[in-house]
């Protein structure tokens, strides 16, 4: 409707100077012209030829060449130009502005400056029609991608924060398992040897009711600790406990040998400061295999050999067997599986023998320092028979 009038609008201006009500065909023509921008979109290449066809009727008729009276073949070069990179698009808008003047230039007798400027201005319409095309198709590709790589990016921080939460809850799990492991075994031997002395040794069973006590309140320490994981960020009433390591095998090795399982530790090469992920994990391991040497086999002595090596730590854990009634390579539990997953975390690699002279081995090697980008680590598990 916008167009129809503004070729209205400038059917009011003759061809000689005067200003006067548009004739019947100018009606026409303008309704016709107006018509064809409804189709700018669907069959732009063939709105654009008929608009221009009626662009030349304006000389015929005795009216003045203006922007206005051409206004459906400014608003169909805007539509081209703003759907289509195609040079072709350009190829029409230049041959429709020639199409429109060429006749106007070469029939309408001498030109005045003034006729120059005008036939100028009508040429310079469709082209800058054009242009505020293409520009307002770059402006919306443009914020399209913004509005892409705003949406990759959000999908990115939600599949991130899912998969920091797995993590999380995996390192959890591990804990939890290793400590309730660990500590519900000293307490369930501690628990038999005292009903085991209950009634001939009763000083001892009392010895060792005072020690499951001390387990018992450490295994509810730790696993307070491990809880404590689980609390909020901004929560910070209590402290969180410093994580155990290579130097604390001592106390771990003592808490073996409160249920009959002797411990033996050979280190080779100089001793060194572990990374905090790596310490904790050696700890773990060496916990998580001497806790299933008490709970699978009959032997009442265990050996942990470390070797320093320049980039790497070697722990061997050694079960002398035989088994008891499980074999731990074959249980349900996920003890195995949570060493090898320690091990693979921290970029090291976790593997079990069977010695030929029995019993069973877990063989552990851990970098000495974690590399800047741990996505380029492959770790590797085997499990050797």
């Amino acid at each position: 409707m916008t167009t129809f009038f503004l070729c209205l609008l400038g059917g009011i201006f003759h061809a000689d100077d005067t200003v006067g009500a548009p004739g019947a065909l100018a009606y026409v023509v303008a309704a016709l012209s107006a018509a064809l921008v409804l189709a700018r979109h669907r069959i732009p290449v063939i709105a654009l030829a008929a608009a221009t066809v009626c662009a030349l009727l304006v000389t015929p008729l005795g009216l003045l060449p203006t922007p206005l009276i051409i206004a459906p073949v400014i608003v169909i070069s805007y539509a081209m130009t703003s759907r289509s990179e195609r040079a072709s698009s350009w190829l029409l808008i230049f041959t429709a502005v020639v199409l429109i003047i060429g006749p106007m230039l070469f029939f309408g007798g001498v030109i005045s400056w003034e006729d120059s400027s005008r036939l100028g201005t009508v040429a310079a319409a469709p082209l800058m029609a054009g242009v505020l095309g293409r520009s307002t198709r770059h402006r919306r590709a443009y914020l399209d991608s913004i509005q892409e790589r705003a949406r990759r990016a959000e999908e990115t921080r939600d599949s991130e924060a899912r998969r920091k939460v797995a993590e999380e809850r995996l390192r959890i799990a591990r804990e939890l398992h290793d400590l309730v492991a660990h500590q519900v075994t000293l307490a369930n031997a501690q628990a038999a040897v005292a009903e085991r002395l209950f009634d001939t040794q009763p000083d001892k069973a009392r010895s060792t009711l005072r020690d499951l006590l001390q387990t018992t309140r450490n295994a509810l320490d730790e696993l307070r600790a491990a809880v404590g994981l689980l609390r909020q960020q901004d929560d910070e009433s209590q402290a969180p406990e410093p994580a155990p390591g290579i130097a604390q095998l001592s106390n771990l090795f003592g808490s073996f040998t409160q249920i009959g399982l002797a411990v033996e530790l050979r280190s080779e090469g100089s001793d060194r400061v572990l990374p905090p992920a790596v310490d904790l994990t050696a700890y773990r391991v060496v916990q998580e295999a001497l806790t299933n040497t008490a709970k699978h086999s009959t032997a009442k002595t265990a050996q942990v050999q470390l070797a320093w090596e320049a980039k790497w730590l070697t722990i061997k854990i050694i079960d002398p067997g035989p088994a008891r009634r499980t074999d731990p390579q074959r249980s349900s539990g996920y003890g195995l599986l949570g060493m090898g997953e320690r091990s693979s975390a921290v970029g090291g690699e976790f593997s079990t023998q069977r010695p030929a002279s029995g019993g069973f081995a877990v063989t552990v090697r851990l970098p000495l320092h974690i590399a800047d980008n741990p996505d380029r680590i492959q770790p590797t598990t085997r499990n050797g028979q």
